[in-house]
């Protein structure tokens, strides 16, 4: 299976220019005009597009690479996923939850939402625009997550989503059989080793305790789809952010 990149150059429904440096002649590239419409029509006309190469790459008997600027770009990669009958086992690395909704979050931000969305709380315009089924709790890890909101706190803890608070219990986890979706938002990352992040958090794995997992996890063989958040483009003036979070990434596709 040949890995087969498909970038997303956008934060949000946003463009986010910075990230079309990436680009390899070989790369796929998603950027649709989007109407003039609020955030969440807006991103529904970006995730559409993005399932299609999703499904197209799959079909062709690819592995899909997402690169995009954001996590909620991954409604589009579920999208992608279901619509060859593909039903993942997702691991999410993150800093953060992603698990608020409109009850709890403290800022409306829809970028701290995804991981709910996609198992059907909360925000749901996005996911029904996609035409996703929900994607069951007890499919889900989340990785790290070590900066919770008090209610996205409540809400894990009350959900069947597994947390492993260190990245490092992936060695010892029994994962699942069957294909794995690996979701990597680069802010996971010790912010020491990689700051150039919209929203850096102190703590957290360094990149040889993350090399360590994804070569673990790349190991399995069951990996079906990876998507990777972006650092941010402006922040990273000496390109390092960008070298260690694609370093990694090529651990975890390095199998293929």
């Amino acid at each position: 299976m040949v890995p087969r990149f498909i970038l997303t150059p956008f934060f949000l429904d946003q463009p986010l220019s910075g990230l079309e440096s990436l680009l390899d002649p070989e790369w796929i590239v998603n950027k649709p005009v989007l109407p003039d419409d609020k955030p969440q029509a807006r991103m529904v006309d970006l995730y559409n597009p993005l399932a299609q190469l999703v499904t197209t790459v799959l079909k062709s008997g690819e592995l899909p690479v997402s690169v995009a600027g954001d996590c909620c770009s991954s409604i589009g990669i579920l999208a992608g996923l279901q619509q060859v009958g593909v039903d993942p086992t997702l691991i999410w690395f993150d800093a953060h939850g992603d698990y608020n909704t409109w009850e709890t979050t403290p800022s409306g931000f829809l970028g701290g939402m995804p991981l709910a969305m996609l198992v059907g709380k909360g925000e749901q315009t996005i996911m029904e625009g996609v035409g996703n089924r929900v994607l069951p709790e007890d499919q889900v890890i989340l990785s790290d997550g070590r900066d919770l909101d008090p209610g996205e706190h409540e809400a894990l803890a009350g959900s069947k989503v597994v947390h492993l608070q260190k990245v490092q219990d992936l060695l010892e986890y029994q994962l699942p059989p069957g294909p794995i979706w690996v979701h990597f938002d680069t802010d996971v990352i010790d912010a020491g080793e990689a700051p150039a992040m919209n929203y850096p958090t102190p703590g957290g794995p360094g990149v040889k305790e993350l090399k360590e997992v994804f070569t673990h996890l790349a190991d399995t063989g069951q990996i079906t789809a990876v998507s990777l958040s972006s650092w941010n483009p402006e922040l990273d003036q000496d390109g390092s952010s960008q070298d260690v979070s694609m370093g990694l990434l090529m651990e975890l596709i390095k199998q293929y």
